[in-house]
């Protein structure tokens, strides 16, 4: 790979510098702050009210500029993708899963041996994947937990009511069942889950309190391999432009100015060499950023013995209760969903990988 890449560097160079300047660099960094923008947005608009009337307004002008069977065709794909059981995420996450290690395999391992990088580092992802794949199938056909008339009782039991976001004696006509603590009915599966997190796309399931631990392993997996590929990715890079020197180049600018090669520079440089290398570490480190923020608020909520359903449902709880002003008075305050079912930190790990409910379930059973 070296004997490919030192004599190139002449080439490419003065093919570089004779052409345009290219700026996919700052069009890459600003698709990535779009799509964490557009993430962070998300998530605020969920959250505020007034946000949501503000999306749904845009919305409504937009509309009137598509024509009406456009709109029709791309809600009824949205539901399909979104409020229907299918497999579409499921074969779009193995392909791109499966397109990344195989131009990991294909270049990158291979250019590393060359450069003598340590095996086991360049083995890790591998090891990563095959934990990945199996708890992302574990996740994808296990039972989230949910409740029948046979086991109704015993979930029932399990966890405290809460009046504000789960009160007592409140019955599911879908499934004609009584709704345990922390239940939710998903409209995708079409029955109630204890303890329900949410429903995921990419798994095709419901996430509940008999595969959270499967969900969180699948998700801590999946953030490790991104983040070792990127690393892996961006040591060849650095060896590759330490060994060749290619740091201490000197260019000529459009005012005929001798300029010293400048890291945007490089990395533009590098994608011309290199352009299906640099392409994915782009993509593995945008994954990384996206997967380990999400993965830090599933470890936040694990910890704190919360589920997303009631992240949402609290806050919603609380504004429901909010006064229409805005300072409180002093005699009022504002009643607060408070977590009533946090035990500590250890507590809390142990309902994850152990939950009581599934063993009792199986005794029943």
């Amino acid at each position: 790979m070296c004997a490919i890449f030192y004599p190139s560097v002449v080439v490419t160079l003065f093919l570089f510098l004779c052409s345009p300047k290219m700026d996919f660099l700052i069009l890459f960094l600003f698709y990535l702050a779009l799509v964490l923008i557009g993430g962070v947005t998300i998530c605020i608009c969920s959250k505020a009210h007034y946000l949501k009337v503000l999306v749904k307004g845009a919305a409504q002008m937009i509309s009137h500029m598509i024509p009406e069977y456009l709109q029709r065709a791309v809600l009824k794909l949205l539901h399909y993708l979104f409020h229907t059981r299918n497999h579409t995420f499921i074969i779009l996450h193995l392909l791109l899963q499966g397109m990344i290690y195989a131009e990991y395999t294909w270049e990158i391992f291979g250019y590393c041996l060359e450069l003598g990088f340590s095996l086991r580092y360049l083995l890790l992802p591998y090891l990563l994947l095959v934990i990945n794949l199996v708890f992302f199938m574990l996740s994808c056909v296990s039972n989230p937990g949910t409740i029948t008339k046979a086991n109704e009782f015993l979930f029932l039991q399990a966890y405290e009511f809460n009046a504000m976001t789960f009160p007592k004696n409140m019955k599911c006509f879908t499934c004609n069942v009584r709704k345990p603590a922390r239940s939710k009915h998903c409209s995708v599966c079409d029955r109630c889950v204890h303890r329900f997190d949410h429903h995921c796309v990419w798994v095709n399931n419901c996430i509940g309190a008999w595969n959270a631990r499967y969900f969180l392993i699948y998700l801590l997996t999946l953030a490790a391999s991104a983040a070792t590929m990127a690393t892996v990715s961006t040591m060849l890079l650095v060896q590759l432009v330490v060994l060749s020197d290619l740091y201490l180049e000197t260019y000529v600018d459009d005012l005929g100015h001798l300029q010293v090669i400048d890291i945007v520079f490089l990395i533009q440089y590098l994608f011309l060499t290199l352009p299906r290398i640099v392409f994915m570490l782009g993509f593995v480190v945008m994954l990384s950023f996206l997967l380990g923020g999400y993965l830090c608020f599933t470890l936040y909520l694990t910890a704190t013995n919360q589920t997303t359903n009631e992240w949402y449902r609290g806050d919603r709880a609380w504004c429901r209760h909010c006064p229409r002003v805005v300072a409180w008075p002093r005699s009022a305050e504002p009643q607060v969903s408070r977590n009533i079912h946090s035990r500590g930190l250890w507590s809390n790990l142990g309902e994850i990988f152990l939950p009581d409910t599934a063993h009792r379930a199986k005794k029943m059973n």
